[in-house]
């Protein structure tokens, strides 16, 4: 069995606590599910270089924060260096391994495959002025806009329907764990917000894709909502799970720093 410690939006550039928050290790496979920082505080690298040193792998997947006061391009340069940087540096040091996540495929074991990708929500045309008009992504972001988050949006799908797809046609023995920062489901989201005029920036409804059907997705993880899930879905006996501290003002109830999921 393979455990993965599951956390996210931390928001650790809120109150700038880099240097101080402290994660202890539940497993030996940690994943960071978006908005731990922002990737223009060298402190965020600072924070990552000291965890590294506590799980064997550090999976990260990027969240909407990440690029603030940047760009989404700038943000995936600045986190694959840092990969390259840190694994050639602490390799052999019994450090452990840093993996972005960006449209990537990482065999955990022979069995055990983890996808990765933002997955951008696909925004609602009936919504769009609202959420570009509401929501700081397209104000903080540097060239970034409702087309350009849609057009990522289709990128990401498109590239985890491929994985998933051939995966189950060709390594059907494999068990398949997508780490994501959006969330896939509105079964997953805080049915409060299920009527907002700016739900389509959090959630897309994924379910109805043939590839989210599939026995060999075992676990989808992700975070954005603020809003903690773990449930196991009836039909496709697919575990659901988010763990995700929220803001520093209002946190997210039932987070569990420690949360680990079984594969």
């Amino acid at each position: 069995m393979v455990q993965i410690q599951i956390v996210s939006d931390l928001h650790l550039e809120a109150s700038f606590e880099y240097d101080i928050y402290q994660l202890d290790p539940t497993a030996p496979y940690l994943a960071l599910l978006g908005d731990i920082g922002n990737t223009q505080d060298s402190a965020l690298f600072r924070f990552l270089e000291r965890i590294l040193k506590q799980y064997e792998i550090v999976f990260y997947v990027a969240g909407n924060h990440e690029p603030y006061h940047s760009s989404w391009n700038s943000t995936h340069a600045l986190l694959t260096a840092f990969g390259q940087m840190v694994n050639n540096k602490l390799a052999g040091a019994g450090s452990g391994r840093f993996i972005y996540l960006n449209q990537r495929r990482f065999d955990l074991t022979n069995d055990v495959t983890i996808l990765g990708c933002v997955l951008f929500s696909a925004i609602d045309p009936n919504q769009s002025s609202n959420v570009s008009a509401t929501l700081n992504d397209f104000y903080h972001t540097e060239d970034w806009s409702v087309a350009n988050h849609c057009a990522a949006h289709q990128s990401d799908l498109a590239w985890l329907k491929t994985q998933v797809l051939r995966i189950g046609s060709l390594e059907p023995h494999r068990k398949i764990v997508i780490l994501t920062h959006y969330c896939p489901t509105f079964a997953a989201q805080n049915p409060i917000y299920r009527d907002s005029n700016f739900i389509s920036a959090y959630v897309t409804e994924v379910s109805r894709e043939d590839f989210y059907r599939l026995e060999q997705v075992k676990v989808w993880a992700f975070g954005h909502t603020h809003f903690n899930f773990d449930g196991v879905e009836g039909g496709t006996g697919k575990r659901l799970v988010s763990n995700q501290r929220g803001s520093f003002s209002s946190q997210a109830g039932g987070f569990d720093p420690g949360k680990v999921i079984d594969v």
